[in-house]
Parts: structure tokens; C-alpha cells; sequence
């Protein structure tokens, strides 16, 4: 299936302040040891969670997030390991693990910001996009993998996606990594979306055309057996 890609915007993110709801923020409240955090208000959550951070080192106050966000994923030794490697390298993008990167960039980031840049800045990158397929009858909502592939003819050759996966873009063998890759992918209508994904693995740099073609026929949905 042909479409036709416009780009609208690439913008460098260094927080998704929405990813973080007031629920969130009581809770770790309450691992900071703060009292009463469930009377505060909602706009004042974000302010008092970096000033309690703060009153712990930032190796425990990275244990403490990660215990919370992750504690299913991970075990107390990977949490310890990971609550001092954060300190010196960008975690985020570097473990092994990619269906974690999108977590350990949010929790990077409040730390970030609480301790006022001791742990290192990473980046996101928010693509806001206009897919048109050549053929209207086919207006499915693209998925993650599709939205990737499609992409594919407008990123540089360095692009970090296109020399790890390149069968995978090129569609020759299935593309799961792309679950992860892409951390959102939002139809907002009107064949446009909306893509977040870390700088890493794409930033506004990687994107050298504002208008391209692409092509990309997802699989055929298996038919049920009776």
C-alpha cells in the first residue's frame, strides 16, 4: 500500500509532564516519607515530589522510582544496579531490555529535573505526521510497525533504526521491535498522527525530507478455524 508522508513537525522533548498522573505523584510521595501528600493539590504535586526527592541520595531516590514503576520487570539487584548506573550513563537508551527504555526516560527524567542535573539529560522526539494512502479505500490506522517502515525513505542512512533493522524496515521479516521503539503512536484523525519515540533511535536530525513516499502492506489477519 503506497502513501504519501508529510512531515509537520519534529520537536526535542526533554519531559512528557502528562505521563506522570496525581495518583503517581501521592504514591511517591508516600515512599519519600512526605505526610499528607492526598490533601495537597494536583498542581502543587510535581513541586513537592522534587523537593522530597531531594532529601535522599540520589542512588536511593532513583531505587525508590524504580521500585515503583518497574518493581514487576525488575528484580531489587537490577533495580540497585540500575539506581547507581544512572548516575553516569543514559540508562534509558543503553539497556538491553528495549520495552523498558520508555519507563527508565520518564523516571530519568524526574530525577533530572529534581536533582537539578546530576543524573544525565536524555531526549525524546514528538513527530507529528500526515499519512495519505494513494488508495482511499484503504484507510486503516497505521501501526506502529507501519508508521516505521513507512519512515524509512525520509530518514538518513546513519538513522540508528534503519542499520540495526534494516529487514525489518525494509518489511523482508516481522518488525516487533517496533512495539517499543515507538513509545506512542496516536491517530488524531484526518490521516495524522502523532509519534514519540526516544532521540535515540530517531531525532529531528535523522529526518531529511519534509515530503516523501512510502510503502507498507501490513499482514493479512489469519482467519479463524472453526
Amino acid at each position: 500500500m503506497n502513501y504519501t508522508l508529510i512531515l509537520d513537525s519534529a520537536t526535542t522533548v526533554d519531559e512528557i509532564p502528562e505521563y506522570w498522573t496525581p495518583q503517581d505523584y501521592i504514591q511517591l510521595l508516600e515512599k519519600f516519607n512526605f505526610p499528607d501528600a492526598a490533601s495537597a493539590s494536583p498542581e502543587s504535586l510535581p513541586e513537592l515530589l522534587a523537593m522530597a526527592i531531594t532529601d535522599f541520595e540520589p542512588n536511593v531516590a532513583a531505587a525508590l522510582v524504580l521500585e515503583y514503576k518497574l518493581s514487576e520487570q525488575l528484580n531489587e539487584g537490577q533495580i540497585h544496579q540500575i539506581s547507581n548506573d544512572m548516575l553516569l550513563d543514559k540508562i534509558s537508551e543503553e539497556y538491553p531490555d528495549i520495552s523498558l527504555h520508555a519507563p527508565l526516560f520518564h523516571i530519568n527524567q524526574l530525577l533530572y529535573k529534581a536533582f537539578n542535573g546530576k543524573f544525565p539529560n536524555a531526549k525524546a522526539t514528538l513527530i507529528q505526521f500526515t499519512a495519505t494512502p494513494e488508495d482511499p479505500a484503504h484507510d486503516a490506522p497505521l501501526s506502529k510497525e507501519g508508521a516505521l517502515r513507512l519512515f524509512g525513505q525520509g530518514l538518513s542512512e546513519s538513522n540508528l533504526i534503519k542499520r540495526l533493522f534494516g529487514e525489518q524496515m525494509a518489511g523482508t521479516v516481522a518488525f516487533t521491535e517496533a512495539e517499543d521503539i515507538v513509545w506512542e503512536l496516536q491517530n488524531t484523525g484526518n490521516n495524522t498522527y502523532s509519534l514519540l519515540t526516544s532521540a535515540y533511535w530517531l531525532s529531528k536530525d535523522d529526518l531529511v525530507a519534509n515530503e516523501f513516499k512510502g510503502a507498507y502492506d501490513p499482514a493479512p489477519v489469519p482467519e479463524e478455524t472453526v
